[in-house]
C-alpha cells in the first residue's frame, strides 16, 4: 500500500527541525519573497541551503511556497531568484500563479511543481489541464466534499493534496479581498493583516462617532470567523478517496503547535497503516489537538453537512495547555531554554514525538552557572530535573487552570 505523505509547516528552521523529528514526511517554507505568509518567518537563500539539507538528512522532503500572483514588473526579480535557487536541491515549488508556472517551466523547467490551494481547483479536467502544464500535484480547493474528492481522483493522474488541519479563511480557498480594501496589505501577496479575526461594531448614520457592539459574543463581534479544520477522523476516507498528500496548515504558528500537531497525525497514519481493517480512532488524539491554540473545531466542508456560515461561538481561541520550554542537548547534557515562565513545584508535562507523554514536577530551577533561581523565564537556559527519557527537541507544557 503507498502511504500517503503526511506535510507540516515549517515557519523557520526550528520549527523545520521540529516537524520532522515529530513524524513529517515533508515540511513547506517560504522564501524572503513571492510567498502567502511573508509575516511568516522565511528563509534567505543561505538559510534555505541549510534547510534543505538537513531537511534531507533527515529524510524528509522540502516545498518552498512561490504562491503569491505577479506583477508584470515583478518578473524579472523572478527570474533572478528562480536561477539563484536553481543549485539548490529543494524538492519542489508551490506555486499558483500561471505565469510563476511558465516562467519556472522555461528557467528550471526539471524542477516539480506543486499547485497551491489559491488556484481554487475543483474538478478533474482542471487538474488534469495543470498536469499537462508541467504540474505534478494540485492541492484541491477545500470547498469540496469527501465524494468530489473522490470524484478528481477518478479522473486524472496527477497527485492530490488536501488540508486537514488548521486555520481556514472565509474566503474562497483564501483567496481573499478583506485585508487590501480595509488595510491596504494584500493577502494575496503574503500581506495578510487577518481582518476577519477583528471585532466589529456599528455606527448608525445619525449618531456618527457613537459605539454601538453587537453583543453577539462576550469577546466581540466577529462577524467573518470560520472553525478551525481537524479532520483527525476522517483520514481512512481521506486515504481511499486517493489523496496523495495531507497537509497541515500553521506557518505563522508555533513550534508547540507544529509538535503536537504533526505526532497526533503521525500516530494516527501509522496506526492505520500497522492494520487498516482494525483501525480505531484513539480519543487521545483529539485531547491533544485541544491542547493546542484554536478555535473550535470542525470539518469544513468535507462531509457536505450544514452550511459554511459563521457561527458566533467560532470567534474566540481555546487551548488548555501553555508552552514553557524546549529541551535542548548542549556540551553533552540535556538543559530547557524557557518560553513562558513557570515556577518550581508547578506540575508540567513533557511531550515527544511517537506520543511520548510524561508528566512531572518541577522540583528546583538552576542557571547554567549553577545558581538557584525562583522561576523559569522566556529565553532562559536553565537546568531541572527531567523525566527519565527525554531528548533534545523534547517540549514542556503547563496545563492552563480552568
Amino acid at each position: 500500500m503507498k502511504k500517503v505523505e503526511l506535510l507540516a509547516p515549517a515557519g523557520d528552521l526550528p520549527k523545520m527541525e521540529t516537524a520532522l523529528r515529530y513524524g513529517a514526511d515533508a515540511v513547506y517554507l517560504g522564501s524572503p519573497r513571492f510567498g502567502l505568509r511573508a509575516p511568516a518567518g522565511s528563509f534567505d537563500l543561505q538559510k534555505l541551503g541549510r534547510a534543505v539539507d538537513l531537511c534531507h538528512s533527515l529524510g524528509g522532503r522540502l516545498y518552498l511556497t512561490l504562491n503569491a500572483y505577479l506583477r508584470p514588473e515583478e518578473f524579472p526579480e523572478l527570474e533572478s531568484f528562480l536561477q539563484e535557487l536553481r543549485p539548490l536541491d529543494i524538492d519542489a515549488y508551490i506555486v499558483s500563479d500561471p505565469g510563476v508556472v511558465a516562467t519556472v517551466k522555461r528557467i528550471d523547467p526539471d524542477r516539480k511543481l506543486h499547485l497551491s490551494t489559491q488556484v481554487n481547483t475543483t474538478n478533474a479536467a482542471a487538474a488534469q489541464l495543470w498536469g499537462s502544464l508541467g504540474v505534478s500535484r494540485v492541492n484541491l480547493a477545500r470547498e469540496l466534499t469527501l465524494e468530489r474528492i473522490a470524484a478528481v481522483r477518478q479522473g486524472t493522474s496527477v497527485e492530490l493534496e488536501v488540508f486537514v488541519h488548521g486555520a481556514m479563511c472565509v474566503a474562497y480557498s483564501g483567496r481573499c479581498l478583506l485585508s487590501a480594501v480595509l488595510t491596504g496589505r494584500e493577502a494575496n501577496r503574503g500581506e495578510c493583516a487577518h481582518p476577519c479575526r477583528w471585532s466589529y461594531a456599528l455606527e448608525e448614520k445619525t449618531r456618527p462617532g457613537e459605539y454601538m457592539p453587537v453583543e453577539e459574543h462576550q469577546d466581540g463581534t466577529f462577524l467573518f470567523n470560520s472553525r478551525d479544520l481537524c479532520l483527525i477522523d476522517h483520514l481512512p476516507r481521506l486515504i481511499d478517496a486517493g489523496v496523495d498528500s495531507l497537509k497541515i496548515e500553521g506557518r505563522m504558528k508555533s513550534l508547540y503547535y507544529v509538535a503536537a500537531v504533526t505526532r497526533v497525525y503521525r500516530a494516527a497514519l501509522d496506526l492505520f497503516y500497522a492494520d487498516p481493517h482494525n483501525y480505531v480512532v484513539d480519543p487521545l488524539w483529539r485531547e491533544e489537538l485541544d491542547k493546542v491554540s484554536h478555535r473550535p473545531y470542525g470539518t469544513g466542508f468535507l462531509l457536505g453537512e450544514g452550511s459554511p456560515q459563521v457561527h458566533t461561538a467560532d470567534s474566540a481561541y481555546v487551548r488548555s495547555c501553555d508552552f514553557v520550554g524546549l529541551v535542548h542537548r548542549q556540551d553533552g547534557e540535556l538543559i530547557v531554554e524557557g518560553r513562558n515562565r513557570f515556577f518550581p513545584g508547578e506540575n508540567l508535562e513533557l511531550i515527544g514525538p511517537g506520543m511520548r507523554t510524561e508528566s512531572f514536577k518541577v522540583d528546583s530551577i538552576e542557571t547554567l552557572e549553577g545558581t538557584v533561581a525562583p522561576a523559569g523565564q522566556p529565553n532562559m537556559r536553565m537546568r531541572i530535573e527531567l523525566p527519565e527519557g527525554a531528548q533534545e527537541g523534547d517540549i514542556l507544557r503547563r496545563p492552563v487552570a480552568d
